[in-house]
């Protein structure tokens, strides 16, 4: 399974920008997936996850109220809309498919990663 992050760039604060995760097989689509990020000299840290029909998701209380993560199945997408973004979200943006169906924010239960995207808040 190849997974593919789109939609990073550089954007003022208090601005919005949505990522994209495809992937290559539709093999995922009853597993959730989730976001995650790692923001120079600092350790990858979970954003959001969502569950395989979308019905159940969670968020980083860093995240919770600014950050959206949806998906369609049909298109073996996930999305994350991100808004109200701050400086300290700077970050490059990874998406990962779980090894099972429900939302988890541990890292270990992630074996699909998509390559990154960068996401810079800056004026």
């Amino acid at each position: 399974v190849q997974l593919q992050a789109s939609g990073g760039g550089l954007v003022q604060p208090g601005g919005s920008l949505r990522l994209s995760c495809t992937a290559s097989a539709r093999t995922v689509s009853n597993n959730a997936m989730g976001w995650f990020r790692q923001a120079p000299g600092k350790e990858r840290e979970f954003v959001a996850t969502i569950s395989w029909n979308g019905g159940s998701t969670y968020y980083a209380d860093s995240v919770k109220g600014r950050f959206t993560i949806s998906r369609d199945r049909a298109k073996s997408t996930m999305y994350l809309q991100m808004n109200s973004l701050k400086p300290e979200d700077t970050a490059v943006y990874y998406c990962a498919a779980a090894r099972h169906s429900s939302t988890t924010t541990d890292y270990s239960g992630y074996p699909f990663w998509g390559q990154g995207t960068l996401v810079t808040v800056s004026s």
